[in-house]
């Protein structure tokens, strides 16, 4: 048993959080002195399973690692900011596909939530993960929304995401969203949209998220695909085909024309269509494909 494995085993919480709290900022500090093909091709070997070739770059995983390092467009900044590509977006497709945003703010404790409604979502601009859900003010965990958010503010994401070059220069904040769910009434999927040179090719459906997180992988003319990237799929999980799909993909092309490979993110509530957000690097470029040859068939897709 690993070191670490055994400490999380053996450990309360009291003392298992402190470490590794510990340990998270010592690792970020540290990547602020690494050498990024060092440490990019170090973390590639690890997670992905093969060596990590830029000078040849074929699969999927391996020309998002060369896009990291090479194509640094400075309009991908505002692309990435939760806050500010919602004005990004509006501005090429039009206001009606977006969430409304309830507030945005620098900290934590300057949040009025007596002029928040019942319901909302609170999220760091600047990174992954950094959420909090409010399905009811009586009994939101205020402690631990500022806790986590908080803990968000403090890091850049650039050297605790894997080096993903655009968020390196966005403004740390958080911002609330109205809160949405679908038709399942506890949450939202989400259709994720892998497009190439504005072209759309292939759509990811997460659901589940908090629950056993699943991704079903489906053409653009909506044909399940057997494969998976990441999380896995579920073969007899019916997805029925958004009613509202031809307009789904005629958005994604407007929001990735000209870019070599962009993902965007929408829902799918009542048969309307609302952004959700922008990636460049799905999984940071280290996540598993299954087969193999379906990450090197989309690796095809990028030229670079």
């Amino acid at each position: 048993m690993g070191i670490r494995k055994f400490l999380k085993n053996n450990l309360p919480d009291v003392v298992l959080e402190p470490l590794k709290q510990a340990y998270s900022d010592m690792h970020y500090a540290a990547m602020h002195v690494v050498p990024e093909k060092w440490y990019l091709k170090r973390q590639f070997l690890k997670n992905v399973g093969y060596p990590l070739d830029l000078d040849n770059p074929r699969t999927f995983n391996e020309k998002l690692q060369w896009l990291k390092l090479y194509d640094h467009n400075p309009l991908y900044t505002k692309m990435v900011d939760k806050y500010e590509a919602k004005k990004y977006v509006a501005d090429i497709i039009g206001e009606e596909y977006i969430i409304p945003t309830l507030g945005v703010w620098d900290h934590f404790d300057e949040i009025d939530f007596e002029q928040l409604p019942e319901q909302f979502v609170l999220k760091c601009t600047h990174d992954s993960g950094s959420i909090a859900i409010c399905k009811d003010k009586a009994t939101f965990d205020k402690k631990t929304a500022k806790k986590k958010l908080e803990r968000g503010l403090r890091y850049n994401y650039y050297y605790s995401g894997g080096f993903e070059w655009p968020y390196k220069n966005v403004k740390p904040r958080i911002i609330a969203e109205k809160y949405m769910v679908d038709e399942s009434a506890e949450q939202l999927k989400d259709y994720k949209i892998f497009n190439f040179d504005g072209m759309p090719k292939l759509i990811e459906v997460d659901y589940d998220r908090f629950t056993g997180h699943k991704c079903n992988l489906y053409t653009t003319d909506w044909t399940f695909i057997e494969a998976a990237i990441g999380y896995p799929p579920d073969p007899n999980r019916i997805i029925d085909r958004p009613k509202a799909l031809e307009e789904m993909l005629s958005l994604a092309k407007k929001l990735s024309a000209d870019i070599k490979y962009l993902r965007t993110d929408f829902y799918s509530i009542e048969d309307k269509i609302y952004f959700g957000e922008m990636t460049f690097y799905p999984g940071s470029g280290f996540a598993k494909f299954s087969p193999d040859k379906f990450g090197l068939n989309l690796g095809d897709c990028i030229n670079i």
